[in-house]
C-alpha cells in the first residue's frame, strides 16, 4: 500500500462510487469519504468497498475539503483528492508512487484529467490537458479557497504528473444540467467578487491554473456578459476544435455556452442590478 490517504466527497453517488473505490482499493493506506447527507446507497456501498465514511452537512466545496484535510483522522504525509465520479488508472498510480517516494520532491502535484461526456472523451475545445492540484503533502496546505472550482495552495514547490485520471459521471445527462444550474450561484459570487478585486498579477501566474484565473479576471471579465456565451462557444467549439469531438462535443460545448454560461450571465445581471440599487439607497 502507498503511504497516502484518498479523500472523496459524496452526495448520492451510488452509480459512481464503486468504480471510484475499486481504482484505489488495496493501493492507498486509507480511503476516507466525507458524505453530506446521501439518501441513496452511497454510504452502504462505500463501506462495503472498504472506505471509512464520515459525515458533514454541506455548505460549500472549499469548506468540505478544508474539513476533510484538517478534521478527519488523516495520519499519512500525502493526501489525494478524488471526486466520486473519478478513477485512477494503473499508469497514474505508478506515477504517483514514484512522486511521493522522492524525499526531496515537490509538496504538491498537478494532475490532468480525461473528461468523458456521453461516453466520449472531450479531447478538444481546450479541455485536455487541464491540470488540477490533487496530490499534496498535508502539512504543506496553505489554504483552500473559492466556494466552487476550489483551489488548493501549498507552500513550497509544485510539480506535474502527466498521466491523467478519468472523470466520468455515470448518472444520466440530465443530472449534468441540474448540477450546473446549482453551480450558477457559485460562479456569480466569484464574478461579483472579481468586480471588486483582482486577485492575481500575470507576473505571479506561474501555473496553468493561475494563468486561467488571470484570463478570467482580466480578459473574460471585460467582455459584456451577454456576449460571453457566444464568445465561449466560438472559442471552444471553433477555434479550439471542439467540433472534432463529434456529437458529444457539440452537445457539451453548446450546453456549456448557451445554457450554463447564459444562466451565469442572466443571474449576474440580476444580482449586479440589485447590488447597485441597494448602494443607491
Amino acid at each position: 500500500m502507498q503511504p497516502l490517504t484518498v479523500l472523496i466527497l459524496t452526495l448520492n453517488e451510488e452509480v459512481n462510487i464503486v468504480p471510484c473505490l475499486q481504482s484505489v482499493s488495496g493501493w492507498a493506506t486509507n480511503v476516507f469519504i466525507l458524505d453530506s447527507g446521501s439518501t441513496d446507497n452511497t454510504v452502504q456501498l462505500a463501506e462495503a468497498g472498504g472506505a471509512t465514511v464520515f459525515h458533514r452537512k454541506f455548505d460549500h466545496y472549499a469548506a468540505q475539503r478544508n474539513y476533510a484535510i484538517h478534521d478527519l483522522p488523516v495520519t499519512t504525509e500525502w493526501v489525494l483528492f478524488l471526486d466520486a465520479d473519478e478513477q485512477l488508472t494503473d499508469p497514474l498510480k505508478e506515477r504517483i508512487t514514484q512522486a511521493i517516494s522522492q524525499p526531496a520532491g515537490h509538496n504538491g502535484y498537478f494532475i490532468p484529467f480525461k473528461f468523458i461526456f456521453l461516453n466520449r472523451w472531450i479531447r478538444y475545445g481546450g479541455y485536455y490537458p487541464t491540470y488540477i492540484l490533487r496530490l499534496f503533502r498535508r502539512e504543506a496546505v496553505e489554504q483552500i479557497d473559492r466556494e466552487m472550482d476550489e483551489q488548493i495552495t501549498v507552500t513550497g514547490t509544485t510539480g506535474y504528473i502527466n498521466e491523467p485520471f478519468i472523470h466520468q459521471d455515470r448518472k444520466p445527462v440530465q443530472f449534468w444540467y441540474e448540477k450546473h444550474a446549482r453551480y450558477t450561484r457559485y460562479q456569480v459570487t466569484d464574478l461579483l467578487k472579481s468586480d471588486q478585486e483582482k486577485t492575481l498579477r500575470w507576473a505571479d501566474a506561474t501555473s496553468q491554473r493561475d494563468r486561467k484565473r488571470w484570463i478570467k479576471e482580466q480578459i473574460w471579465g471585460r467582455i459584456p456578459v451577454l456576449l460571453r456565451p457566444f464568445f465561449y462557444f466560438f472559442y471552444r467549439y471553433i477555434l479550439l476544435l471542439g467540433l472534432l469531438d463529434g456529437r458529444a462535443g457539440f452537445i457539451y460545448h453548446f450546453s456549456h455556452a448557451f445554457l450554463y454560461q447564459f444562466m451565469i450571465a442572466a443571474v449576474y445581471i440580476d444580482e449586479h442590478s440589485r447590488l447597485s440599487a441597494n448602494e443607491r439607497r
